[in-house]
Parts: structure tokens; C-alpha cells; sequence
């Protein structure tokens, strides 16, 4: 019998007389998902492997056994190593040391030591460069005056000057993440070992680490693919030394053939050596998670007990200070001097001050257009990822078809990939060799790579407060007449409105520091704010470059203040 209700759009879909909606969402995820992810790829694993229709691996084998190839490789994976084992360690004894001790000052001290995310690492290889290069460092000269050295004491263009620099600015992934779980963790385990008799370094190895070791693990694979897929701190401080890791050396391979499409085909060889590289690394990540279960929240509220430093309170306290220092302030500071020197290697001394560099730097065309192009690219990439991400979050948590768990990988997968990678990919589709279409040299074609890499950024966000609107709401919307469409715009779209907006920033402030990707992608007028820097820093206009470098940091600080401003106020729905 019908209640009389009026028969929606909805309902009507289920008896198959109207358009489905559910439908139509769920192809267009796929079909978005195709061109953005799939064809880029696809077109990286047929250029290594075939040519001109053929199978013919000879390319990729040539590219793998060449004596740079496997130097590269090395260098790749032994930076990687170290930086993720030192930076782990750091990011853990931080961690722990504001998240379950006693020390003073912390929620400063957390602040500052989360700096080093916001900032673009290749702003950092520059200022430590500018600092200590071999040659023309400003501390190794003062030093070498000053102490009547035979020669420059430090050399920061070097394997392990690339490892000091890319740890400064990674290992707040595991401190972010570790910080966390030791406050959410429940104390009685450690009191109860306390109790028992147990030391306190006892209490912290066998009960603490193996507790947060799924944050740990979390942060660590964060930082072992950032340091494997970076492209900014190897370039600055290893192309001078003849020092190549994979992603430098796809860049080489490509500008070295100056664009040619043979060039861009070693380009692919390449990649598929630094996917396989990254899967490795997946893999272990989920072998080591695998190893057993964990469960350090119980749902209660609780207050995780602080540990008496003592007498080590202030040693640690200074030791904390020092580190800070040296990872956020002397990069940024050295920075800004520079920008305002009359000539790279004057002394850093007021009377050598002036804001020309400034002047010459606005003064040319290709610094607005830069932050123009930056602006532009970001911001578009913010507001496509966030409808997109979303659509995708609720054809996954909603409508949940057959192949939704493919649907989040394909979404998921180009963040997992490095950035040289996705680039040498969407040189390969978009270059005119898929109906016609060229997208090279222009914005376009840096747009599309950033829709791929940061489209899992919104759709994550999405479906996390997805998870949290109960069907309950839309079923009685339905219920009542409202059209499915009513109900996504009534009820849906309004509870997960914030998440939303947070996915936008999420994607905006790194678009906007963004040089991995770009570097392979921009023409002579599509250069963004980081490609400009780094162009400037590559001619040797070391005062220009820092002095922009400046600019920007004062940007993505103000960026940064807006997304606090608009996701401070932000509650679960």
C-alpha cells in the first residue's frame, strides 16, 4: 500500500524509470580517475618498455645497467636510508620528549618544531649552501679567516650534507605523528611496569615503542618516499659535485636532450626504476605493520602520566633550543640577509644592505607571472580536487560499488609515485600523442599533475567526515520528497562543508611550494613561484634568488595563517 508520499527521483531510480544518479557519479569518478591517473602511467610503462608499437626492453635495460644509473640509484637509496633512520630517531625523542616529559615551554616548542613542514626543503638546501659551501660559504670563510684554516672546515655539497638538510625538514612527519599517539595513550601499561619493578628506560622500549610503533612506522614510510622521490635538496647541493640521486637524474637525462622525445624516453626507464624503488618500501612498511596488533586507545578519558626530567630538565631544555635554532631559524634568517646583500659574498653587515634585489626582482616580468602562474595552478588545483575528491569520497563511503576499492587506489596512487614521475607521465599524454591533445608549455599541463597528486588530499578529508553522516539523514530527506540532489545540496554537502575546506588548503599551500613536479612541466611562460627561485639560484643570481625565496616564505606564512584562521573553529560532524 503507498503511504502517499510523493515518488522521488530517487525511488524512481530504484524501479529503473529515471536517471540514476548513483550511476552517473560513479562513472564520472572513473572517468575522471582515467584521464588524470591511469593514461599518465599507462603511458610511462609503454614508452619504457615499447616503440613504435613493439615491445622492445632494450631502452630500459641500457638505462639500468649504465654505471650512472646504478650510481644514482645508490645514492638514492643511501640517502633515503640514513635520512629516515636519523630522522625517525629525532622525530621519536622530540616526540616523546614534549608529548610525556616535564620539559618546559612546550606548546611553543611544538609549534616551531612543525616550521620546518610549511617550508619548501629546497629553500633550506639553498640557505645552508649560501652557508656552507665549500668554497664560497659564509661561515667557512669567516671561519677560515678567523682561525687561519688550510680550508673549508665544512662542505655541505655533499651525500651527507644532503642527509643533514632533508632530516631537518622531515622528521616532523614522525614527530606530528608520534606526539600524537603518546597523548592518546593509555597510561596504566607504563605505571603498571613501573609498579612491577621496571626502569624507566625498560618501560619506554618495551612497552612504549612497541605501543606507538604504528605512528612511527607511519611517519618513517612518510619520510623514506619523500627523501626517495625528492628532487630540490639533491639538485641544489649535488649537482655541482657531479652528485645524482634518480629523481636528478630524470631531470638531467631530459634537459640534457633538451626536450627531445628519445630524452623523455629514458626519462620513462628511469621512473619505472624509481616506482620500483618506492614499492620496495611500501612493501616493508606493510610488513612491518603486519607483525601483530595494536591497540593504545581505549576510549575512556585520560591523561597520560608526565616523567620528572629533573636534573636533565635543563640540558635537555637547551638541547631542544639548539635544535631549533639550527633547523628554523639560521635557514631562515640566512635567507633573508642574503635577499638584502648588495652582492653574493660581501659581508653580511649593514652597510652592504639594500632592498635592490627586491626592486630588480618585481621589476621583472617573470617574478609576477610566477606568483601569478602559482596562484593560479594552486588554487584551480585546490577547488577541482576538493569537488572531485569529494565526489569520489561519496561514490567510496556512500553508493560504494563493485570496483570501489580500485576507484581509492587509482585516487591514492599518484601521491604514492614521486613527483618526476607524475610529471615525465603527463609529458607523455598530454604532448599531442593522444588525439591531438598538447598540452605542453602551458599551464594545462601543470594543472593536470597537480589534480593527480593532491586529489588524494581532499578526497581523504572527505571521507572522513563522510564516515560520520549517518545515512539515517539523507534516508529521511528522501523520505519526505527531497530529491537525491536536494538532499546532497541540503543536508550532505553542508555537514561535510568544513572537511571540505580543509581539503582545499591542504592542497593549496603545498601547489603553492611545489618544484618537483613543476621543474619538468613549465615553458618559457609558465614558470611558478619555486621553478622562478630555483631558475634565479641556477644563473647564479644568488642575491635575486634569496631575496624572492624571502617573498615566498612570507607568502605561504600568510597562507598558512589563513588556513589556521578558517579550520580553527572546525568539529567533527
Amino acid at each position: 500500500m503507498r503511504l502517499g508520499l510523493r515518488r522521488n527521483k530517487d525511488l524512481a531510480a530504484l524501479d529503473g524509470r529515471r536517471f540514476n544518479l548513483d550511476g552517473a557519479m560513479t562513472l564520472l569518478s572513473f572517468a575522471l580517475l582515467l584521464v588524470i591517473v591511469v593514461i599518465p602511467i599507462f603511458m610511462i610503462v609503454y614508452h619504457a618498455f615499447f616503440y613504435q608499437g613493439r615491445f622492445d626492453p632494450s631502452l630500459f635495460a641500457s638505462q639500468l645497467l649504465a654505471p650512472k644509473t646504478l650510481g644514482s640509484m645508490w645514492n638514492t637509496v643511501k640517502i633515503a636510508f640514513w635520512v629516515t633512520l636519523f630522522g625517525t630517531i629525532m622525530g621519536v625523542f622530540y616526540a616523546w620528549l614534549l608529548g610525556r616529559s616535564d620539559i618546559p615551554a612546550k606548546g611553543l616548542m611544538r609549534a616551531l618544531f612543525s616550521i620546518p613542514y610549511m617550508f619548501p626543503p629546497f629553500l633550506g638546501a639553498m640557505a645552508w649552501d649560501l652557508l656552507l659551501n665549500g668554497r664560497s660559504g659564509y661561515l667557512n670563510r669567516w671561519l677560515v679567516r678567523t682561525l687561519g684554516l688550510a680550508g673549508a672546515p665544512f662542505n655541505i655539497n655533499s651525500v651527507w650534507g644532503i642527509v643533514f638538510v632533508e632530516i631537518s625538514y622531515y622528521f616532523p612527519f614522525v614527530f606530528m605523528q608520534v606526539v600524537s599517539a603518546l597523548e592518546r595513550m593509555d597510561p596504566t601499561l607504563e605505571e603498571c611496569a613501573r609498579i612491577a619493578g621496571a626502569r624507566q628506560m625498560t618501560v619506554i622500549r618495551k612497552i612504549t615503542l612497541p605501543l606507538v610503533l604504528p605512528a612511527i612506522s607511519a611517519g618513517a614510510l612518510l619520510i623514506l618516499i619523500s627523501s626517495l622521490a625528492h628532487f630540490g635538496v639533491p639538485s641544489i647541493l649535488g649537482f655541482s659535485q657531479g652528485i645524482f640521486t634518480l629523481p636528478t637524474q630524470i631531470f638531467d637525462t631530459i634537459q640534457r636532450a633538451e626536450g627531445s622525445f628519445e630524452g623523455i624516453r629514458q626519462g620513462a626507464a628511469l621512473s619505472i626504476l624509481l616506482v620500483a624503488v618506492v614499492s620496495v618500501a611500501l612493501i616493508v612498511q606493510k610488513k612491518v605493520l603486519s607483525a601483530g596488533s595494536y591497540d593504545i586507545i581505549k576510549g575512556k578519558s585520560m591523561r597520560p602520566t608526565l616523567i620528572k626530567l629533573r636534573g636533565s630538565k635543563i640540558p635537555l631544555l637547551i638541547l631542544a633550543v639548539a635544535t631549533l635554532v639550527m633547523i628554523v631559524v639560521v635557514p631562515l634568517v640566512m635567507i633573508f640577509l642574503v635577499g638584502l646583500v648588495k652582492a653574493y659574498g660581501l659581508p653580511l653587515i649593514p652597510k652592504n644592505f639594500t632592498l635592490n634585489n627586491y626592486v630588480k626582482v618585481f621589476s621583472a616580468s617573470g617574478t609576477f607571472a610566477s606568483i601569478k602562474n602559482s596562484l593560479f595552478a594552486s588554487s584551480t588545483a585546490g577547488v577541482v580536487c576538493m569537488f572531485l575528491g569529494t565526489l569520489i569520497a561519496y561514490v567510496v563511503q556512500k553508493i560504494r560499488p563493485r570496483g570501489r576499492g580500485v576507484l581509492e587506489v587509482l585516487s591514492v596512487l599518484p601521491y604514492s609515485i614521486p613527483g618526476t614521475v607524475l610529471a615525465v607521465g603527463v609529458i607523455l599524454a598530454w604532448s599531442g600523442s593522444l588525439g591531438g591533445v598538447s598540452l605542453y608549455n602551458t599551464i594545462w599541463i601543470i594543472l593536470v599533475a597537480y589534480l593527480a597528486r593532491y586529489l588524494s588530499f581532499s578526497m581523504k578529508s572527505s571521507s572522513a567526515a563522510l564516515l560520520q553522516v549517518h545515512p539515517s539523514l539523507e534516508e529521511a530527506a528522501r523520505a519526505c520528497g527531497a530529491s537525491h540532489t536536494e538532499s546532497l545540496k541540503d543536508i550532505t554537502l553542508p555537514l561535510i562543508r568544513p572537511a571540505m575546506v580543509a581539503g582545499f588548503f591542504l592542497i593549496f599551500l603545498p601547489a603553492m611550494r611545489e618544484v618537483t613536479t613543476s621543474v619538468l612541466l613549465y615553458g618559457p611562460y609558465t614558470r611558478t613561484l619555486g621553478v622562478q627561485i630555483y631558475s634565479l639560484r641556477d644563473a647564479g643570481m644568488m642575491p635575486q634568488a634569496a631575496a624572492l625565496g624571502s617573498v615566498a616564505i612570507l607568502l605561504i606564512i600568510v597562507c598558512n595563517a589563513v588556513v589556521t584562521y578558517f579550520t580553527r573553529d572546525r568539529k567533527g560532524v
